[in-house]
């Protein structure tokens, strides 16, 4: 069967300084997953289509940004150190580290990591979120390491640990403060100038509960909406101010998978204590509802008219935008963390024991390759300049000529 000729992208409003071939913020420049290139491998082993593997010290699972030719990925080092590491694209040279800060570990969900967040780059700076003890942090570097400004936004506290990557847009860094809130303490969702850190706007969020949504900006409605799940809700808020568009109850408590869009639909999946699959109208409405086709880790990705979901214990389908029908379902790994991306009218689902699978993003099923880096991975993988970056739990993978 052949592929889907166009990929229908979602037009999702991220302003920074960055070339086509970028992969500045979490899930790329469009935030879903979706890469515009061309001619990007579908097949690769540990002896080919390997350009370059450079190991990172210590633990974590950021997915790496690419931006102006830098790779940049966090970990979490020896004597507590939480570091940043910018890399040359093209050769994997290490070009600095940074420590961002020394502090003692919090408690984590054992498939968290110290370092879970995703920083962000604009092809100047580069900002990147860690939690020191019980708050959040947020540090702006210059691309020679130089540190422009820190500041910390609010308390957080969470029992499975910290993870919120980091969404540019505009002059502003918007970051997800979604915990286990008591007392004075408010979940909250804040936007930072990217220039010097000064608070632009903070979202109150409802319900006080933890999640770990990456919240992304897309034009739906005629207008910008920043959607996320989370806090025993689904809501829309306006990216420049912060006011809210619209709130739907639920579906359950807790959430990690960012949203998708396209065909005029979003698509939600989550979560905890129950799995669901949602599509939504860009006016709030929900237009269907699935449980069994359900992820909790991996986000969605969409393609022309289709949602492709892929859940943690790595069973793949592909629903219908406007009405959540399941074109197919298929089994992949045996456990999925990653978050699927795309390129040229096929779809790339990494495994957590480190194969990626290559299939057709269509509405009938054909797999393509499967590609085993003999490696454990976790974080989501980067498309940049016709190539695929790859994090596994001791090397950084370029995959590529």
């Amino acid at each position: 069967m052949k592929p889907i000729a166009s990929i229908v992208l979602p037009a999702t409003l991220f302003a920074a300084v960055c070339s086509g071939a970028d992969w500045p913020v979490w899930r790329g420049a469009s935030g879903d997953g979706i890469s515009t290139e061309t001619n990007v491998p579908v097949k690769w082993s540990p002896g080919e289509n390997v350009a370059w593997k450079t190991p990172i010290p210590g633990k974590g699972h950021s997915s790496p940004v690419v931006s102006a030719g830098r790779v940049f990925v966090t970990s979490a080092g020896k004597g507590n150190a939480r570091l940043l590491l910018s890399l040359d694209a093209k050769t994997g040279k290490v070009l600095w580290t940074r420590t961002v800060l020394k502090a003692p570990p919090e408690k984590i969900n054992r498939l968290n990591s110290l370092a879970s967040s995703t920083p962000a780059a604009d092809g100047k700076h580069v900002w990147v979120t860690f939690l020191n003890i019980e708050e959040m942090l947020v540090v702006c570097y210059d691309f020679g390491g130089k540190e422009v400004w820190r500041t910390t936004p609010g308390r957080f506290t969470a029992k499975h640990g910290y993870c919120s990557s980091l969404l540019l847009y505009e002059d502003l860094v918007i970051v997800n403060g979604d915990q286990d809130a008591e007392g004075k303490d408010t979940a909250y969702i804040v936007a930072l100038e990217k220039t010097a850190g000064k608070e632009r706007w903070r979202i109150d969020r409802p319900n006080r509960v933890r999640s770990y949504v990456p919240p992304v900006v897309f034009k739906a409605g005629g207008k910008d909406q920043m959607v996320l799940s989370g806090s025993k809700c689904t809501a829309s808020y306006d990216p420049k101010t912060g006011k809210r568009h619209w709130i739907i109850k639920g579906p359950t408590e807790q959430f990690v998978a960012s949203m998708v869009y396209t065909d005029d639909v979003f698509c939600i999946t989550g979560g905890f204590p129950t799995l669901h699959t949602l599509g939504i109208d860009p006016k709030g409405k929900v237009l269907w509802h699935r449980r069994k086709e359900s992820s909790y880790v991996p986000s969605p990705i969409a393609a022309g008219k289709h949602f492709f979901v892929v859940g943690d214990k790595g069973d793949l389908s592909c629903l219908a935008a406007k009405t959540g029908k399941v074109m197919w379902s298929k089994k992949l790994g045996r456990h999925h963390s990653s978050s699927p991306v795309s390129a040229d009218g096929k779809l790339y689902f990494l495994d957590d024991d480190g194969v990626t699978f290559v299939i057709d993003a269509a509405p009938e099923y054909r797999l393509i390759t499967k590609n085993a880096l003999e490696e454990p991975c976790r974080a989501s993988p980067a498309i940049s300049d016709g190539k695929i970056f790859i994090r596994g739990t001791k090397n950084l993978y370029c995959i590529g000529k």
